[in-house]
């Protein structure tokens, strides 16, 4: 059976495992909060280094994109670090072709993105893929990187925005401590409402769930949310805050969608070549697997 292990710096209460098929092979698939501890990841990482098929990087982005270029936040590497036998991913192979893909499919098969709706993106740096594909399926967008990171009160309106502000600012920013510009351990469960008017005036909210569990408002009637990771608690919140429609853009197993460093990693651990795959490779599997997006209606 394969093994495929999150060691994550998020909350603990949301571990999680599973046992599923794919591909036809048998995996077992595991989630490991650390509660925001990075020497804790670094030392599961070590004890675990070798007896698993490939390590998701959960809670933290190994990359970040802009333009052209990835960057590479340095507490993020020392993590990956660790890994010296399994490999080790953080997801940014599945949000560049998958997460890009499901965008395409809600447009050729679903209403949701009809008549330019308006997008806030909570960061564009962080899913680069789906930002382009909503640009391309004519959204009109909105990018809280500044925001919801940094907490600079400005918000971005074009992806050539988002690439020169990357320029100036991520060398600077991917040397700052994880903690400062995603929420770890126990903020994942804190909600800390930030810019409730560009929540207000997007018809779609897109991105990482954690930012949006953290500073959505109280309400957020007739939204839709497109995103990933949630439990049936999270599902259960946004029902009570008034969203329309949530999409996720990886499976569900047994009550919750994994996020996409799980994802990929089962997609290394199936093909088993001991590495990270390619974008052409992620995709060839992808088409193969035939993924679709989970698409719930709660309110």
């Amino acid at each position: 059976m394969k093994r495929v292990v999150s060691i994550s710096l998020g909350s603990s209460k949301r571990n999680h495992a599973v046992e599923i098929v794919m591909a036809g092979q048998s995996c077992r698939v595991e989630r490991i909060g650390t509660d925001g501890n990075v020497a804790a990841m670094i030392g599961m990482i070590r004890e675990l280094d070798g007896k698993v098929d490939c390590f998701g990087l959960g809670g933290m982005n190994l990359y970040v994109f802009a333009g052209n270029r990835r960057y590479i936040l340095r507490e993020a590497r020392k993590v990956a670090a660790a890994a010296r036998k399994s490999p080790i991913v953080d997801g940014s192979g599945l949000k560049n072709t998958l997460e890009r893909q499901i965008i395409c499919w809600l447009k050729e098969n679903t209403g949701l993105l009809d008549n330019s709706p308006r997008v806030l993106m909570m960061s564009g740096a962080d899913r680069y893929g789906m930002a382009k594909a909503l640009t391309a399926a004519g959204c009109r967008i909105v990018y809280g990187d500044l925001i919801f990171t940094v907490g600079l009160p400005f918000p971005l309106y074009s992806l050539e925005t988002l690439d020169r502000v990357a320029r100036v600012l991520a060398p600077v920013i991917c040397r700052l401590p994880l903690s400062m510009i995603y929420p770890t351990g126990k903020k994942q469960e804190e909600n800390k409402p930030k810019a409730q008017g560009l929540f207000a005036q997007a018809d779609i909210v897109a991105g990482d769930f954690h930012f949006i569990r953290r500073y959505m408002p109280e309400e957020l009637p007739g939204k839709t949310v497109i995103t990933n990771t949630t439990t049936a608690e999270d599902v259960a919140m946004l029902k009570g805050r008034g969203v329309a429609t949530l999409v996720t853009t990886t499976p569900e197993f047994n009550g919750r969608s994994f996020g996409t460093n799980v994802m990929e990693a089962l997609l290394v651990a199936v093909v088993g070549q001991g590495r990270e795959l390619t974008d052409d490779e992620y995709a060839i599997m992808l088409e193969q697997l035939n993924f679709v997006p989970r698409i719930a209606s709660l309110n």
